[in-house]
C-alpha cells in the first residue's frame, strides 16, 4: 500500500480497515459470539460491521416473531447502508425455522431491503458450506430445545444431509448459548459422532465453536461445520475475498488469505 507524504507502513499498526470487504452482520441483540468469532477469523481487510434485533425465548414462537417483525427489515436497511459489500443475516435457526422455502422467502426479504447489496442468511451458507465439501450424511450438535433442534435436523435432511445423530442442550435463554464451557461442547461433539457421518455439524450463531475446530477434525478424522464458520465461508465467497485466518477448519481452506501481511 502506497503512502503520501513519506508515511512509513512499517510504522503503522493494523486499524481492522475493511479495505477488501466489509461484512454486514444483522445478529440478535442479546448475542455476543459470532461477532468476536467472526473477527477471529477476518484476516486484515476484512471488517465485520453490526446491526442488532431483539428476540425473546429461543423456541420456534419467538424465532419467527423476530424474522417477522418491523425491526429486521429496519435492521436490514441500516446495516446495508454503512456500506458493506454482503448482508448476512446471523440466525441459524432463524433462517432454517420452517424450512428452504421460509430461508428464501427471507432472503428475498433482505435482498430487496439492501438496496442491492448482496444478501445472504446463515442457513443458505451452511448448505453451501456442505455441498462444497461433499458432505453427505452429518452428526448433529446444537444447543436448542428439542423442537427447534428437530426442525434443524429435518432442514438438514431436506438439503441432502440425513442426521446420523443428533443431541441438544435445550437451552431457551440466548444469553445462556453464549456460556456453554467449550469443553462441554468438545464433548457434545465427540459424543454425537458416528462412523457413518461424513461431518459434525454444530449449529446456532451464539454458541461457540471455532476455537475447537481445529481440533475437532484432528480427533474425529472428518470435517467438522459450524454454523458461525460457514457463514463467514459464505460471506467471503459472496465478496469474492480470500480474507481469513489459517487454523479454522477444512471448509476454509478455500478462502485463506495468502498472507497477513
Amino acid at each position: 500500500m502506497a503512502f503520501e507524504r513519506g508515511v512509513d507502513p512499517a510504522r503503522l499498526m493494523p486499524d481492522g480497515w475493511g479495505d477488501k470487504g466489509r461484512i454486514g452482520l444483522v445478529y440478535l441483540h442479546s448475542s455476543v459470539v459470532m461477532e468476536n468469532e467472526m473477527w477471529a477469523m477476518a484476516a486484515p481487510g476484512v471488517s465485520v460491521h453490526t446491526s442488532r434485533i431483539r428476540i425473546g425465548k429461543i423456541n420456534v414462537h419467538d424465532i419467527g416473531a423476530m424474522v417477522e417483525s418491523p425491526e429486521f427489515e429496519t435492521s436490514i436497511r441500516l446495516v446495508a447502508g454503512a456500506p458493506v459489500d454482503v448482508v448476512l443475516f446471523g440466525g441459524t435457526s432463524a433462517s432454517f425455522l420452517h424450512g428452504n422455502a421460509w430461508d428464501e422467502a427471507t432472503t428475498a426479504r433482505m435482498q430487496g431491503w439492501s438496496g442491492g447489496t448482496p444478501a445472504l442468511t446463515t442457513a443458505t451458507a451452511c448448505v453451501r458450506a456442505l455441498e462444497s465439501l461433499g458432505i453427505g450424511k452429518v452428526a448433529l450438535a446444537t444447543p436448542y430445545v428439542e423442537e427447534v433442534h428437530e426442525r434443524c435436523a429435518a432442514w438438514l435432511g431436506a438439503n441432502g444431509h440425513p442426521v446420523t445423530d443428533g443431541r441438544f442442550l435445550s437451552i431457551t435463554e440466548d444469553q445462556a448459548l453464549a456460556e456453554v464451557p467449550l469443553d462441554d461442547i468438545w464433548e457434545l461433539c465427540k459424543a454425537v459422532d458416528t462412523p457413518d457421518a461424513d461431518a459434525v455439524f454444530i449449529s446456532c450463531t451464539n454458541f461457540r465453536s471455532i476455537a475447537l475446530i481445529k481440533a475437532l477434525e484432528e480427533e474425529l478424522g472428518k470435517p467438522v461445520i459450524s454454523a458461525i464458520q460457514a457463514s463467514m465461508w459464505g460471506a467471503l465467497n459472496v465478496m469474492g475475498v480470500a480474507g481469513a485466518r489459517p487454523g479454522y477448519g477444512r471448509l476454509m481452506a478455500d478462502v485463506e488469505a495468502e498472507s497477513e501481511l
